[in-house]
């Protein structure tokens, strides 16, 4: 081929490049936006109370939960605060990529019913600046979430929390070292 039907050629086989291309990068952008709506709160910021308290404030999502990024003994992983879990619910398929001990055998009671979860302990659990160690914790199998922690009450208790509109301020005294 040469003229005309070449320049044709080369000419429909850049547009498809280009479409793709296009394609590729609304992806990425449309997904890094979803993202943001599910959690606004990927980058946690910390800052001092007047009294010198270490406070993390967290803003809703557009479902009106708090879901924040975090880690759990240095893994880094996504919180749903849930202040009707009694602890800190893992996913089993989570737990096992943190190689986290599974302990005795519990029965838990959960929004699908009644299962089996093992208890562990985590070593250190940190939100922001906010970090508390040796917090009890579940290892749930078939949890909906296979990849989101819920941060229940034995995290939550040892914070005072105060909700203001879409704003969930949360305060930790007696820092723990």
């Amino acid at each position: 081929m040469e003229g005309p039907q070449a320049n044709n050629a080369i000419g429909r086989i850049m547009l498809i490049l280009a479409f793709v291309l296009c394609l590729i990068l609304l992806t990425r952008f449309f997904n890094g936006v979803l993202e943001d709506q599910r959690n606004p709160n990927q980058q946690v910021m910390t800052t001092l109370s007047p009294e010198g308290v270490p406070e993390v404030v967290l803003q809703q999502n557009r479902y009106g939960h708090y879901i924040a990024s975090g880690s759990i003994n240095g893994v880094k992983v996504d919180f749903l605060l849930d202040t009707g879990a009694t602890g800190v619910a893992i996913p089993a398929k989570l737990a096992g990529t943190m190689n986290l001990k599974p302990g005795p055998e519990i029965e838990v009671s959960t929004a699908n019913g009644i299962v089996l979860a093992r208890m562990t302990r985590l070593d250190r659990v940190d939100l922001g600046e906010i970090s508390l160690r040796n917090i009890q914790a579940t290892i749930i199998p078939h949890m909906q979430a296979d990849d989101e922690v819920l941060l229940g009450m034995s995290f939550l208790k040892q914070l005072e929390l105060i909700q203001r509109d879409n704003t969930l301020i949360l305060r930790q005294y007696n820092k723990q070292i």
